[in-house]
C-alpha cells in the first residue's frame, strides 16, 4: 500500500489520492521495474499501459526512501518530459504572448517544478502532495501563475494621473476603475481550494468563464491605447458587457464554493 499523503486539510484530516489512484499504484507495485518503466514511458493517455503523472510522480518521490539514484534518474526523465510538453512551447503562437513570454512561462514552471521535486529528495515535500491529487490542475496553477508574472512585466500599465482642470480622475481613470481584478491580494491558503476555483470557472459559460481567467492574468477590461491586449478585444464585446460577465461569474462562484468561507 502506498504511503499516506501527509499534507493536512484547515480541520486537521489529511488529504488523500483519488481511490482510481490508489488502485492504479497498487496495480503497479506488483510489476518489474522494467514493467514500470516501459509503462510509464507510454504517452498515449487512452493506452490501458498509461500510467497517470499522480502515479508517475509518487513513484519518483518513493525514490528518496528506496535510495536509489538510477532508478530515480529513469523515472525523473519520463516525469520532466511530461512536464515540459504541459508546458507552452516559444514557437506556439497563440496571438496573445510574445514567444518571449510564451519561454518565460515555460521556464519559470518547469523550475518551480523542479524545485519542489529537488526539495523532496532532501526532506518531504508537502506541496507534492496536491500533484498527487490532481497533477494537471497543480500544473496548471504553476502555469498560470507564472503567466501573470510574465504578463505583468510585458503589459505594465500607465501610472493614474487627475485632470489638471478640475482636480477629478480623467474619463480614462473613471473607465480603468472598472479593471479591477476581483482575485486581486486574495491568499489561497488552502491549495485544494485553488484546484476547487479552477474547476468552479471552467463550469461557468464560455464568456464568463474567459473573462475570469484573462481578470486573474491581468488583462485590463478596457484601454484607450490600441496596443494594449484587453478582454473586450479579445472577447469584442462592450465593457459593460465584459462587467455583467465577470459581476454574474463571481456571484456564481461563491455560490459553487460557499459564500462566507474562509479562505
Amino acid at each position: 500500500m502506498a504511503a499516506a499523503l501527509r499534507k493536512q486539510k484547515p480541520d486537521g484530516t489529511f488529504y488523500t489520492r483519488l481511490p482510481a489512484t490508489e488502485t492504479e499504484l497498487h496495480i503497479l507495485s506488483l510489476l518489474s521495474r522494467d514493467e514500470i518503466l516501459a509503462r510509464c514511458e507510454v504517452r498515449l493517455r487512452t493506452d490501458p499501459r498509461y500510467v497517470s503523472s499522480e502515479c508517475l510522480l509518487h513513484l519518483v518521490r518513493a525514490c528518496r526512501l528506496e535510495n536509489s539514484t538510477r532508478w530515480f534518474e529513469r523515472l525523473y526523465r519520463v516525469l520532466y518530459d511530461r512536464v515540459l510538453r504541459a508546458l507552452p512551447r516559444a514557437d506556439a503562437a497563440d496571438g496573445e504572448t510574445s514567444s518571449f513570454t510564451r519561454e518565460q512561462i515555460r521556464e519559470k514552471s518547469s523550475e518551480r517544478f523542479v524545485e519542489m521535486l529537488a526539495a523532496d529528495r532532501q526532506a518531504y515535500e508537502e506541496r507534492l502532495d496536491f500533484f498527487e491529487i490532481r497533477f494537471d490542475k497543480a500544473l496548471k496553477r504553476l502555469r498560470q501563475d507564472a503567466q501573470k508574472q510574465a504578463w505583468r512585466a510585458e503589459n505594465r500599465s500607465q501610472p493614474m494621473e487627475y485632470d489638471d482642470a478640475n482636480g477629478e480622475l480623467s474619463p480614462e481613470i473613471e473607465m480603468a476603475a472598472g479593471n479591477v481584478n476581483p482575485f486581486e491580494g486574495l491568499e489561497f491558503r488552502d491549495e485544494a481550494f485553488r484546484l476547487q476555483l479552477d474547476a468552479a470557472i471552467e463550469a461557468l459559460p464560455p464568456e464568463q468563464s474567459r473573462t475570469i481567467h484573462m481578470l486573474m492574468l491581468d488583462y485590463p477590461i478596457h484601454s484607450e491605447d490600441p496596443a494594449v491586449h484587453t478582454i473586450c478585444k479579445e472577447l469584442g464585446r462592450s465593457p459593460k458587457s465584459i462587467w455583467n460577465y465577470r459581476d454574474r461569474a463571481m456571484k456564481a462562484l461563491k455560490k459553487t464554493l460557499g459564500e462566507g468561507e474562509d479562505q
